[in-house]
């Protein structure tokens, strides 16, 4: 897996860097061992596919419950609104799909598989007490913002009086969009006894609020002019359409925990740098039978003592 590839390169940097500091101890410097630090996080989030399916464009009931294909967000939108099966509505899919109205047909087996997150940003704030030189509680919030991307098709049928016989498969994109908010509360130990460079090891209760922020399809795509965007996030907060009644998009909070290893850069008595990755086992507790699973960030944090 990539991610346990970052991470072995990151621990044999971590350790030529600390052979290389080790080598020069002439000019070490004294580091403050007792008092609040505070700082920033920036670094790269993975984020487990198991909850990815949210956007699938089936959607959820007013009890939470993932709706049938019939009763589905993509269902009412392609078939029902867009796609001419209201009463007196244009069959907007066909114009876009530049077809005869009806031409083409959008089933179960056209709904998207294999969703999954792109890797994110992640930012936080960051605090610690150190208690000694190598101990500190930490109290750190982070925040990142995840992209999900799959396909889903439409299958057209040949024009009327066209020499074509074959039906044609197209694909469409299906995006989704979802925030998450992490509270950490833990513990880090520095390793070693080197004033400038060591590893370190962390470990904690992890509080993750999840929040469903958006879902869309794109029938053709964005650089064409005739691109129809449909929003499925209207079908949790309107009663107009096949599903009449008002849902809330999904949101939760889920608990766990997270841990950590890395090396820490005592740069002077004030600025504190650490380097690390940071495995978390977490539930995102959004959708159906939300379980813990295995999430990954890696990045650098810098603490400035007051």
């Amino acid at each position: 897996m990539k991610i346990f590839k970052i991470a072995t390169l990151l621990i044999l940097f971590l350790n030529t860097s600390i052979i290389s500091a080790q080598e020069n101890t002439d000019n070490e410097i004294p580091v403050k061992s007792k008092g609040f630090h505070f700082g920033l996080y920036v670094g790269s989030y993975f984020a487990n596919k198991y909850t990815a399916n949210l956007y699938d464009g089936y959607g959820y009931d007013i009890d939470g419950k993932r709706n049938n294909f019939i009763n589905s967000f993509m269902y009412n939108k392609i078939i029902l609104e867009y796609g001419g099966g209201y009463s007196g509505t244009v069959d907007q899919v066909a114009q876009a799909l530049n077809v005869d109205p009806g031409a083409w047909t959008f089933n179960e087996s056209d709904m998207p598989t294999n969703l999954k997150y792109t890797p994110a940003f992640l930012l936080g704030l960051q605090s610690r007490y150190t208690v000694d030189k190598k101990n500190a509680i930490l109290i750190n919030v982070n925040a990142t913002k995840l992209n999900v991307s799959a396909n889903f098709t439409i299958t057209t049928t040949p024009p009327t009086g066209s020499t074509q016989i074959n039906k044609s498969i197209r694909t469409f994109a299906i995006r989704g969009e979802e925030q998450r908010l992490m509270f950490q509360f833990g513990y880090n130990r520095i390793l070693g006894d080197n004033e400038k460079v060591n590893f370190y090891v962390e470990g904690g209760l992890n509080i993750t609020l999840a929040k469903f922020s958006k879902n869309d399809i794109l029938i053709n795509n964005e650089t064409t002019p005739t691109v129809l965007h449909i929003d499925l996030t209207e079908s949790y907060s309107s009663i107009n359409g096949y599903n009449a009644y008002v849902t809330k998009k999904p949101i939760g909070t889920g608990f766990g925990l997270f841990s950590g290893l890395g090396i820490n850069f005592s740069m002077s008595p004030s600025w504190t740098v650490q380097l690390g990755y940071n495995p978390s086992f977490e539930r995102i507790n959004i959708g159906e039978n939300p379980r813990l699973k295995f999430q990954h960030a890696i990045g650098i944090r810098a603490y400035y003592k007051f």
